[in-house]
């Protein structure tokens, strides 16, 4: 009698049972993205969706919101609202006032083309995936920020036994709508002690969240992203004939922008300046990136300051985005408080990381900051650093670490990745 080797079980499941149990119908091959418009956003989604080995195989929905007239103000309502409470206005005072457009924004426009998005319409994304499930198995559907909440709770609610939805941020809701919430450990900033005591006991339910983190919440300690190890090396040997040959160390400065819970003015690149040329003397190349979020007088006051200074390169937004190549080929960097997403890629590095305006921050954006300082991942910038002196720390891996949870959770459901 000749014995038959029974294949081996496919990543994600632990036995040939849970192949049976999903069947060929329970391997994913395909993943569909909801964005809001935001880079940042977006970004997320997209580094989990290449961390599940999804990279070529996903699909692209844009969240657009009514613009024109009064619909500038209106931004804090729920889509679907702004959409029904726009398409009331016009039909009373016509179009010329309120104005709504499906059209992206020019950075969209610019990045992928108009042909290549599709707006984010949750009906018709469910409808998709119950009719493709046989021939294409289910649809993992990832989203993240405010206004793709509705969205994809939507497209859960629609196709339940077809699609498996992973929301990226907190969505201040109920998270049974979603079958996998990821956000980080400072959205539950609100639950401790320290910060119930910085509100008012009459307005304490009305802070979210209002629950700890249930058995369908992955915490990370900062935000998902795109620079992984295989974007890194890709990265680098883009911008190896520019950045290779630099004088080292090479210090890399990324500077953002003011936000409400990390306030900061011109006094900051003051500082950031007297700081930046006072460890000039240990750097042999320094590199300066403002974000879309960076004001025009800080980024100004930057330039003036530092155009004619031969170790320091400043880019001016021209070209290539050089960031993937600085963050493969920096030795170091000096990151703005702001940027959650600048900190989480840089601190993925394991190079040195210093951070400038930390103090300024308030609320959740503190207890990150924190977090980072006791991980050992960052330090505070003083200007007294040596720049030739490095240090290193177990590198920040939230992605992969999502994905891996994300593969555990589709495999108790007995589903699988296909890669």
């Amino acid at each position: 009698m000749r014995l038959i080797k029974l294949p081996k079980a496919p990543n994600g499941f632990s036995s040939m049972a849970e192949i049976f149990k999903g069947g060929v119908h329970g391997v994913i091959r395909r993943a569909v993205i909801i964005s809001n418009g935001c880079a940042g956003a977006e970004n997320q989604s997209i580094g989990l969706v290449c961390a599940l080995g999804l990279s070529n195989r996903h699909f692209l929905y844009l969240v657009t919101r009514p613009i024109g007239g009064i619909n500038k103000w209106l931004n804090w309502l729920p889509v679907s609202i702004h959409k029904k409470l726009d398409y009331f206005m016009r039909q009373l005072y016509g179009n010329s006032r309120f104005q709504i457009s499906n059209k992206p924004s020019f950075f969209y426009a610019k990045k992928i083309g108009l042909s290549n998005i599709l707006e984010a319409d949750a009906p018709q994304i469910a409808r998709m995936a119950r009719k493709t499930f046989k021939k294409d198995g289910p649809l993992l559907v990832v989203a993240s920020g405010q206004d793709t909440i509705s969205v994809a709770s939507s497209i859960k609610r629609l196709a339940p036994e077809n699609v498996f939805v992973v929301q990226i941020q907190h969505p201040r809701c109920d998270l049974n709508m979603f079958d996998l919430v990821i956000t980080p450990c400072h959205d539950y900033y609100p639950l401790t002690l320290h910060a119930q005591r910085q509100i008012p006991w009459f307005l304490r339910r009305l802070v979210t969240p209002r629950e700890p983190p249930g058995p369908n919440v992955i915490l990370t300690v900062g935000a998902l992203h795109r620079a992984d190890s295989a974007a890194l090396r890709i990265a680098a040997s883009f911008w190896h004939d520019e950045l290779a040959t630099l004088p080292k160390p090479l210090l890399v400065v990324n500077v953002g922008g003011p936000t409400r819970n990390c306030p900061y003015d011109e006094n900051l690149a003051k500082q950031l300046t007297t700081m930046l040329q006072n460890v000039l003397w240990s750097c042999g190349t320094i590199k300066i990136s403002f974000s879309r979020r960076t004001p025009e007088k800080i980024s100004k006051f930057l330039i003036r300051e530092f155009s004619t200074n031969p170790k320091v390169t400043i880019w001016d937004g021209e070209g290539p985005n050089p960031h993937m190549g600085h963050l493969a080929w920096a030795d170091a960097f000096v990151i703005t408080a702001d940027s959650v997403s600048m900190l989480s890629e840089a601190c993925s590095t394991g190079k040195p990381v210093y951070v400038i305006g930390a103090e300024l921050c308030t609320w959740k954006f503190a207890d990150f900051q924190k977090r980072l300082m006791d991980q050992g991942v960052a330090r505070p910038f003083t200007g007294k650093e040596n720049v030739t002196d490095s240090w290193s720390y177990p590198p920040l891996n939230d992605t992969a670490d999502a994905a891996s949870q994300v593969i555990r959770a589709l495999a108790q459901r007995g589903w699988t990745i296909h890669t």
